[in-house]
């Protein structure tokens, strides 16, 4: 059972956390801010790089590369980070290297919510994380292609430079991903396309970026 304390503010600084103390119940799954427009409906979407990945056989190509021993650890940690604050995805979009399937893999074997998800693997997604500024716009086409005003939560899981981009892009601020971080953005919208409408370049919250050592009060 993954121990459980204070989350610095860097790892999750949402409304309902205070920089200095604990908490005493993890964010709602569906926020109710003030500042948004009632009739709007919080949509969310968290941004996975995958978890460390093996370098051992040189023979494979980088598509195929697995993860390592400590990767499948920290997949099953986010995981359950991800569960206990109530960020359960209903779609995942995947890039369909190796090495992201191995972390969804680890992330279902921790957690059954991961297992209830519509998951989709998207082979461009391990090509153009390596482009230039291209990453937010394809993320963007591919979510409101599988998605349904229904779903308020999504996970895409891909790569570097790609993911940092578009976490960046997306929300205004200096995003970094490490292996295995997800950044948890929010914006408003009766659907994924008029999320993306509204909000803009900029315009998503940071609610906050879980890493494997990450940890929240309950």
């Amino acid at each position: 059972m993954l121990s459980l304390q204070c989350l610095p503010p860097f790892f999750f600084s949402g409304p309902n956390r205070s920089t200095n103390s604990c908490s005493t119940a993890p964010p709602r799954a569906t926020a109710d801010f003030a500042a948004s427009p009632s009739t709007l409906i919080s949509r969310r979407l968290i941004l996975l790089r995958h978890a460390h990945s093996s370098w051992d056989n040189l023979s494979l190509r980088d598509h195929d590369r697995p993860l390592t021993k400590t990767g499948q650890a920290d997949a099953a940690k986010v995981a359950q980070i991800l569960s206990t604050i109530g960020w359960l995805p209903q779609l995942i979009l995947s890039s369909d290297a190796t090495r992201t399937k191995e972390t969804l893999k680890s992330m279902q074997e921790q957690v059954d919510g991961f297992m209830e998800a519509n998951v989709q693997f998207i082979p461009s997604f391990y090509s153009i994380a390596a482009m230039d500024g291209q990453t937010a716009e394809h993320l963007q086409h591919f979510i409101s292609k599988y998605s349904t005003p229904d779903i308020t939560t999504v996970m895409c899981m891909g790569h570097n430079k790609g993911w940092e981009e578009a976490a960046s892009l997306l929300s205004g601020a200096s995003v970094k991903l490490k292996t295995c971080n997800a950044a948890l953005l929010q914006a408003f919208g009766n659907s994924w396309e008029e999320a993306f409408a509204l909000a803009g370049p900029g315009g998503w919250k940071l609610e906050g970026v879980v890493a494997p050592d990450s940890s929240i009060c309950v």
